[in-house]
């Protein structure tokens, strides 16, 4: 339970933070796509007998390298290319489980999410890779916000827009890998999307909307971790259900929708 809620508050603040960005630029369908490359990381990781999390940055990060090449070059939006690989992935993953002699259980836990199973070298690599994510995020959060908005510009002002976008899919990638065990490959994306739409729904600027996702993050976590060793619950979906509750409350008491609603009883 003490990994467990390491764990849980470590990918908490790190997916909820990445995820602003993930938000407002519209990467949703990236890091589902990424968290399933991540997933036929670790299946091989299993088959080959070794550590499934190293594969898993292995395959996530290769994957966003070549939807990086491709769109820099010109050839493919990332989107389109991340649904090429989203089903690429998918198969090799079920292709890697059907090679394995012998059925392995922990392979599910990688797939919807097993945060009591984190065993001290899992945590020793959360953290480390929680502290490279939050050290770049730290580094380049006005250029990240920038392109977030408008990479155009961003380009057109001497900002590298094309190669910090090419960071950001990496750190994506890697916040995605460090959630597998506590969330699943199935749910991991709702990790990154939800705590930030969530702050969105409150926020009157970036910074206000990065404090509070990463507070609903790490609360979502903790209070998921706690309700499903009670209830003897899975982890991740008890995560992930406990993150829509809150947002679907908050869209319920969000000021800015009573504005809407205001604004167009004054129109009619």
């Amino acid at each position: 339970m003490q990994r467990a809620f390491i764990a849980s508050a470590l990918i908490g603040i790190v997916c909820s933070l990445i995820g602003v960005f993930v938000v407002l630029k519209g990467l949703a369908f990236i890091g589902a796509g990424t968290s399933h490359a991540a997933f036929a990381g670790v299946a091989f990781g299993f088959l080959v007998g070794t550590n499934p999390l190293v594969m898993a940055v292995v395959f996530g990060v290769s994957t966003v390298w070549v939807t990086g090449f491709l769109e820099r070059q010109g050839r493919i939006k990332p989107d389109v290319s991340i649904g090429i690989f989203y089903t690429l992935t998918m198969a090799l993953a079920i292709l890697f489980l059907g090679l394995m002699r012998t059925y392995n259980t922990e392979v599910l836990g990688y797939l919807f999410g097993s945060i009591l199973s984190v065993t001290t070298d899992d945590l020793k690599m959360i953290a480390g890779l929680s502290l490279v994510i939050l050290t770049c995020l730290t580094l380049f959060f006005k250029e990240f916000h920038f392109i977030s908005f408008d990479q155009e510009m961003a380009e057109a002002s001497g900002i590298p827009a094309k190669w910090l976008f090419f960071l950001l899919l990496n750190l994506i990638s890697l916040a995605i890998v460090i959630s597998l065990k506590s969330v699943g490959a199935m749910l991991v994306f709702a990790l990154l999307v939800i705590p930030a739409a969530t702050a969105q729904q409150f926020a009157t600027h970036i910074r206000s909307m990065m404090l509070g996702s990463a507070a609903i993050g790490v609360f979502a976590s903790w209070a998921g971790v706690l309700i499903s060793y009670l209830f003897d619950l899975p982890s991740g979906a008890t995560i992930v259900l406990l993150l829509t509750f809150l947002f679907l409350l908050s869209v319920l008491c969000s000021p800015k929708n009573r504005q809407k609603k205001q604004t167009a009883l004054i129109n009619i």
